[in-house]
């Protein structure tokens, strides 16, 4: 399963300041009963989304259904170690999902509060953002 966009239309892209403010699309849960909502903002990796999908899928035995509601398309790049300045841009080194406060980062349903409680914690320690663990109302 890979957590990239499968063609871009430019390489690279400006660092912006777009991380900064409330998320006001995806801040409510759709989907599930259960959520994983962030309350810092950051750019969340491939690698942080996936070791916290599988973290959940693992406690939870694979019950249930989950959603994950970021998708990294943010190119992130990179210049080389002992490189001296300019030389234009970096390469692309990963993909990051820009999560701002207030996103919803997954969804489950179909399982117990308890157990969803217990896998959100788990896939809490994986991200780089803080989370809370959230109930639909």
């Amino acid at each position: 399963m890979s957590l990239m966009p499968k063609r871009t239309k430019f390489r690279r892209r400006m660092v912006g300041a777009a991380i900064k403010g409330l998320a006001v699309r995806g801040s409510a849960v759709v989907f599930g009963e259960f959520a994983l909502k962030a309350q810092s903002s950051g750019i969340l990796s491939v690698a942080q989304i996936e070791a916290a999908r599988k973290a959940i899928t693992h406690h939870t035995k694979r019950s249930g259904k989950l959603w994950i509601r970021v998708f990294a398309d943010k190119p992130i790049t990179k210049k080389p170690n002992e490189t001296r300045m300019g030389g234009g841009k970096g390469v692309v080194s990963h993909y990051g999902a820009v999560t701002k406060k207030g996103k919803v980062i997954f969804e489950l349903d179909g399982v117990s509060e308890i157990l969803a409680k217990e896998a959100f914690a788990r896939a809490a320690s994986k991200l780089s953002v803080k989370t809370r663990f959230v109930v639909e109302e």
